[in-house]
């Protein structure tokens, strides 16, 4: 069975939107519905944050809240992946970041693929970090987040012996910064981030 961990800081984590704190927090959740509609489909889901909200929407939607270890992205996964049992870890473990409003089960199933063939599978950013991760089992992780990461997960795979799959998978690129991004994306996206940027462009 495919496990799924989704970190998510809050509005802390979107300080490049242009726009009020309430606004940037009401963009989050949103995008944190839409990826977890996506992900909850597929199987068992976690969502690492201590945001309020963001743990009462995970709960709402059936995922389980984690609390986070507030030591960075990479933390925050590890402390969801410690909660997989070596029975619950078998099959593939997916890392999805919470800011991917467009995706859709069928971008998880494809990227779970990867890790279901061995290998890691990674989707790269435009500016180079890591959107997602396939791992064939729990113990493939390593906190290599920030800049540049999809390379270091590159390498990470190499290190240990294991193929390293990048997945072209257009829904898991594209990830919000900026409100050009939400311009950009927009009726792609999933119904709770559009009914949010309808409603925050319009302020």
């Amino acid at each position: 069975m495919t496990q799924i961990v989704v970190p998510f800081r809050g509005e802390n984590g979107k300080r490049r939107l242009d726009a009020p704190e309430e606004a940037r927090s009401e963009l989050a959740l949103a995008m944190l519905g839409d990826v977890l509609a996506a992900a909850t489909v597929l199987g068992r889901t976690l969502v690492v944050t201590d945001d309020e909200a963001g743990r009462a929407l995970a709960a709402e939607l059936g995922a389980e809240p984690v609390a986070d270890a507030r030591g960075g992205q990479g933390a925050a996964v590890a402390a969801a992946l410690d909660r997989l049992g070596e029975s619950e870890s078998k099959g593939p473990v997916l890392v999805v970041n919470a800011d991917l409003p467009c995706v859709v089960p069928h971008d998880l199933r494809t990227l779970a693929g990867a890790a279901e063939l061995g290998a890691i599978g990674y989707v790269e950013a435009e500016d180079g970090t890591t959107n997602a991760l396939a791992l064939p089992g729990k113990e493939h992780f390593a906190p290599l987040y920030g800049g540049g990461s999809a390379a270091r997960f590159r390498e990470h795979a190499d290190s240990i012996g294991v193929p390293a799959i990048a997945c072209a998978i257009p829904n898991l690129g594209d990830d919000v910064d900026t409100l050009d991004d939400l311009r950009r994306i927009g009726l792609r996206s999933g119904p709770r981030t559009q009914a949010a940027i309808g409603r925050v462009l319009q302020r």
